[in-house]
């Protein structure tokens, strides 16, 4: 019985593993963006851009990885749901700030003068809808349809990302435009997740591949130091 309890138990082993390292991850990259801060300004702001995603997402991927090793508890499933709306949070901080390194990087790009206020405007329309009481942040089965609400926003803030990125194309000779492909590649993992996950458990695991796409941001971020 033991052993069969313990081989269940592997896949959130292996998640709480995966999760560690990418957490430890983004603190060294923070860190070498901040060293090389005197550099360039846009290191800066790829500090505390990684530090805004690598922040919100440990309050929901520690109560993850504590309930891996220690099991599930009331109080373990409060501090996921306060994770879930925090990260949901600065998932959308995280956007808005990649847009400034995109204008940092790219002023000689031309672009359409809605973009910047489409981003915030719905930046900020997520944002207002992730405080709403009727998201259900703190019961297991949340809020399906309130999860559509306000990801509809961040989809069209993602877009416009999207966009941007594809706009500038291989500016500079960066290859930044392969961050269009990174955020596409996490938007079509989020979805599937926030539609289908409370009743299909599996499907969750699709949040370790978004994941992998925001380490490869940060990692064309890092790529760009020295250049």
């Amino acid at each position: 019985m033991e052993q069969k309890k313990a081989k269940s138990r592997m896949p959130q082993l292996g998640e709480a593993v995966f999760c560690i390292g990418y957490l430890v991850f983004d603190l060294i990259a923070a860190v070498i963006f901040f060293v090389n801060a005197s550099d360039s300004q846009v290191f800066l702001m790829f500090g505390v851009l990684t530090l805004v995603l690598g922040g919100g997402d440990a309050f929901h991927l520690v109560p993850r990885i504590v309930k891996a090793f220690h099991g599930d508890s009331p109080k373990v499933e409060w501090w996921s749901g306060l994770g879930l709306m925090v990260s949901s949070i600065t998932m959308t901080v995280f956007y808005v700030l990649l847009f400034y390194v995109w204008k940092a990087i790219f002023p000689q790009v031309a672009y359409p003068g809605f973009l910047p206020m489409l981003i915030l405007g719905s930046a900020a329309l997520r944002i207002m809808l992730c405080l709403f009481p009727q998201n259900n942040w703190f019961r297991p089965k949340g809020n399906p349809t309130w999860g559509i609400y306000r990801n509809l926003p961040f989809a069209v803030t993602g877009l416009c990302l999207v966009i941007l990125f594809f706009l500038s194309g291989n500016t500079g000779g960066y290859g930044l435009w392969m961050m269009s492909v990174a955020i596409i590649t996490s938007f079509a993992c989020y979805f599937p997740v926030v539609l289908w996950a409370k009743k299909k458990p599996m499907v969750g695991m699709l949040m370790m591949p978004k994941t992998m796409a925001y380490i490869w941001m940060i990692c064309m971020g890092l790529g760009l130091i020295g250049k």
